[in-house]
């Protein structure tokens, strides 16, 4: 067989990496509309019943507000509001143009994001093991693993610090998608119960089979995601490019359900009653 046949021809490179562009953008775009749909949502329950003289935990998703008091409350807010920041502007950080000709703006907002997000990773693990007895240990492994591993945020500030553009932009994408871990838990959970209209492994203490390994996947896979476009973006070879692309737009699908399945069943609702409240 002639090498002519068995390689793809060069023209063909620019349409895989074309449809590789296009995949990625797609997810950005379907996942900016779930994050600010969420800082909505968060905004609502958190602050708009404050406002109104409302009892949040009325409204709020979290069994543990109820009777957390103290320092508990304090750290719970400390770990809850800062969500509004980091998704409606944390994604910014992820736009070339924004970087190229606002760059005083990009460093500012990567420098909140980071600590904000460290902030989130702290209390959040702190308020998931200081339970004693009740911390729900099969529960709470997958998002503790996703807390320790935000570390990485210090590492896309380094690389910056060192002007090692290409080792910090890859870096700071794995940073983004670890804190936003378990808002992407949110959206695997919901969606998975959409596909099969109900719980199907999962269990009222979030320790059924299928929700551990979505505590593991809602960082782990869309980290997969990100190395193969990185990988696929250095290929030559039109079939990678291809394949990338096309995996990459099975990933876009799967935040499109998870988008769509978590404002219908958790945030919308939540965010109707307040409003029927007021």
């Amino acid at each position: 067989m002639s090498e002519s046949i068995v390689r793809s021809p060069m023209w063909m490179l620019p349409n895989a990496k074309t449809a590789l562009n296009i995949s990625v953008k797609s997810w950005f775009v379907v996942a900016l509309c779930g994050q600010w749909v969420f800082a909505l949502y968060i905004l609502t329950i958190y602050t708009l019943t404050a406002l109104n003289n409302l009892a949040v935990t009325d409204f709020s998703p979290s069994p543990n507000l109820k009777h957390a008091t103290g320092h508990i409350l304090i750290l719970f807010f400390v770990h809850v509001l800062p969500a509004v920041y980091l998704s409606m502007f944390g994604m910014l950080q992820l736009v070339p143009k924004i970087r190229s000709r606002y760059p005083r703006l990009h460093r500012v907002n990567g420098r909140l994001f980071f600590i904000l997000g460290l902030t989130g990773a702290i209390t959040g693990l702190y308020l998931q093991w200081s339970k004693g007895a009740q911390t729900n240990v099969s529960a709470s492994l997958g998002t503790s693993l996703n807390g320790v591993l935000i570390i990485a945020v210090l590492l896309a500030w380094r690389f910056a610090l060192q002007k090692r553009f290409d080792l910090h932009k890859r870096a700071a994408v794995h940073a983004f998608l670890l804190v936003n871990g378990v808002w992407t838990f949110r959206l695997y959970l919901m969606g998975w119960y959409m596909v099969n209209q109900g719980p199907n492994g999962n269990t009222p203490r979030i320790d059924g089979p299928m929700d551990i390994f979505l505590s593991f996947a809602c960082y782990l896979l869309p980290m997969l995601f990100a190395e193969l476009v990185f990988f696929a973006q250095k290929q030559k070879r039109v079939a990678r490019v291809w394949t990338s692309a096309a995996v990459m737009a099975c990933g876009t699908s799967i935040t499109l359900i998870g988008v769509v399945a978590a404002a219908a069943m958790m945030w919308s609702p939540r965010v109707l009653s307040v409003l029927d409240a007021l």
